[in-house]
């Protein structure tokens, strides 16, 4: 009798493990999720979201018997395989690749020169598209047919891999080549905020007159590009997208690879459109740490609440502040409310035992105006600020809607 109930037992628990199994690996099989309070109502699942990289039937065609150069970098993936490795098995006539700020396998520090090389897998030439060739050479291009992009973008306007998309764009203009973009989802695509960069102030970190949070994929700012002209000489490309199936601007997104070495979660890639302008001053956003992106700091911080000092390590050789203690607070979920803030920077100067140095040069770049540092200075609050943005927000919203592939957020 005991030895029948310990059979029965058994047979139980092997149950419940292959239940938790099967729920582990659906968990693993999914990269949307859902951010905020939960849902009162049960919800109908979700169809399943696929990348435009992950829909082969719809771009494989257009890649027959065309000489192909990617752009591309770690996180262009179907499902756990590189998208280089997977379009050399599926026969394609690959030429070249580029890598664009961080390189091909994303593990450069940021602002970093990187070399080209070739990929030890494949054989094949990867040139750089950061530092001084940031836009591909007609020679580079003569053995081309098409230049196919899919990198995974965060949603802010400083973010290169945005700036890096443009000028890949303006190379094919220039020398007739066709351009794909594989979409991906927008981890910041449910939102629009921030001033709307003045073109006076463009820059790598800042090419085009969007809001820092531009509420685009890179799919959909590529169609932007194109239909506003902003390639030089108002030039367009043969462009041509696939998008993700089954995505809206409602959809959250949780990054299956990090995008860049200090955007290891989806807590530093939530609170980045805010925090990055943090780069433009004596404050470190964690760089040199085990959390970056998810904390804040400086020396001259008054409040001495929480402290971290800055220390060489992959990704952040150099980092601000470098062996400096630092003054501050972590960063919690908490902070990622599904908006652009200001209230982080405020603090920090208004606390600041050294404001005549708290901004660098750099500052006016990322923020893509001069006024930002101006009315922070003369002591603005966040509303009176956010109100001097608020027309030119509105205009880029109207803007906006044209080239949306997807179902908006409102």
């Amino acid at each position: 009798m005991i030895h029948a109930l310990l059979l029965i037992c058994l047979s139980l628990l092997v149950s419940l493990q292959q239940c938790s199994d099967q729920t582990d690996k659906a968990a693993e099989s999914t990269t949307v999720t859902a951010l905020g309070p939960a849902p009162t109502q049960p919800q109908p699942a979700a169809a399943p979201l696929q990348t435009g990289a992950e829909r082969t039937d719809q771009y494989l065609p257009l890649l027959q018997g065309k000489r192909v150069a990617l752009v591309v970098n770690q996180t262009s993936i179907i499902g756990k395989k590189h998208l280089v490795d997977s379009l050399v098995t599926a026969g394609v006539d690959i030429t070249l690749i580029y890598a664009p700020e961080h390189g091909f396998r994303g593990d450069a520090d940021a602002g970093a020169h990187i070399s080209n090389a070739t990929d030890s897998k494949t054989g094949l030439p990867i040139y750089s598209l950061y530092g001084k060739n940031k836009k591909p050479s007609a020679e580079q291009l003569k053995n081309v047919d098409i230049l196919l992009f899919d990198i995974q973008d965060v949603g802010a306007r400083f973010y290169t891999y945005i700036s890096t998309m443009h000028y890949v764009m303006e190379a094919a203009a220039e020398n007739n080549k066709a351009v794909l973009v594989l979409d991906r989802p927008n981890p910041a695509g449910y939102y629009v905020d921030g001033p709307v960069l003045n073109l006076k102030h463009r820059s790598f970190v800042g090419m085009h007159p969007l809001p820092i949070v531009h509420g685009l994929t890179v799919g959909e700012l590529a169609g932007m590009i194109n239909g506003q002209k902003w390639l030089e000489g108002q030039r367009t490309c043969n462009l041509k997208v696939i998008p993700v199936k089954n995505y809206t601007h409602q959809t959250r997104y949780a990054l299956p690879v990090k995008p860049s070495p200090n955007l290891p979660n989806d807590l530093a890639v939530g609170v980045y459109p805010s925090i990055c302008l943090f780069e433009g001053t004596n404050v470190s956003v964690g760089r040199g740490t085990a959390t970056p992106f998810q904390v804040l700091g400086s020396p001259f911080y008054k409040k001495k609440d929480f402290s971290f000092t800055p220390k060489p390590m992959p990704g952040a050789n150099t980092p601000p502040n470098l062996n400096q203690v630092c003054y501050g607070y972590k960063l919690t979920e908490k902070d990622v409310q599904g908006k652009f803030s200001l209230a982080y920077l405020l603090d920090f100067y208004q606390n600041s035992t050294n404001q005549d140095k708290f901004f660098n040069n750099f500052f006016t770049n990322l923020a893509g105006n001069t006024e930002l540092k101006a009315q922070i200075i003369a002591g603005k609050s966040e509303a009176e600020i956010q109100a001097s943005w608020q027309p030119a927000l509105d205009n880029y919203k109207k803007m906006r809607k044209q080239y949306l592939l997807y179902p908006d957020f409102e």
